[in-house]
């Protein structure tokens, strides 16, 4: 699976820019920015074919330092609070394999990225801020239609996942 860092998230964790990714499968791709939301510093994710987003609020210095980790975390939290089983997200990583940091994934993801990042900021009345997993938010930011490519017409980042998880579950 590959984590493309945008330079904001590059400069922000004091690292070189990674190589570009090799990753011919989308399915396996995100995209990581950060972003503040109330003052705070958090993990914007958002997955490059399917556009689903989700967002960790308020990340402490210490979780930074170890990014897959803490991708991991928030994606299994966001899956669950979607209602998909821990099996369907541990699942999905296991068959994306090993995280590897590489650059963003390309003009149309990172158009993705500013979508969600938009949403999120209109959105921002459904932030909890007692907490670091944001299911309310994510849930308003990936029931939103929008086009996506690879899918015909309007839909949702919700549904385009469901899609991806149970297409790969099919896989197995």
């Amino acid at each position: 699976m590959e984590l493309g860092l945008t330079f904001p998230l590059q400069r922000f964790l004091k690292r070189k820019t990674p190589p570009y990714g090799a990753q011919p499968d989308r399915n396996f791709c995100w995209d990581l920015h950060v972003i503040q939301l109330r003052g705070c510093q958090c993990l914007l994710a958002v997955h490059c074919h399917s556009r689903y987003t989700f967002v960790r609020y308020d990340v402490p210095p210490l979780q930074w330092t170890d990014l897959p980790g803490l991708f991991r975390e928030g994606l299994l939290e966001s899956l669950a609070a979607a209602g998909f089983s821990q099996t369907q997200g541990e699942g999905y990583l296991r068959r994306a394999g090993r995280i590897e940091l590489t650059r963003t994934h390309g003009r149309r993801e990172v158009a993705f990225l500013n979508r969600a990042w938009e949403d999120v900021l209109e959105l921002d009345l459904c932030l909890d801020t007692s907490r670091q997993a944001q299911p309310l938010l994510d849930h308003a930011v990936n029931v939103r239609p929008s086009r996506c490519a690879g899918f015909e017409g309007l839909g949702t980042g919700l549904e385009r996942m469901a899609a991806v998880l149970c297409e790969r579950e099919a896989e197995i």
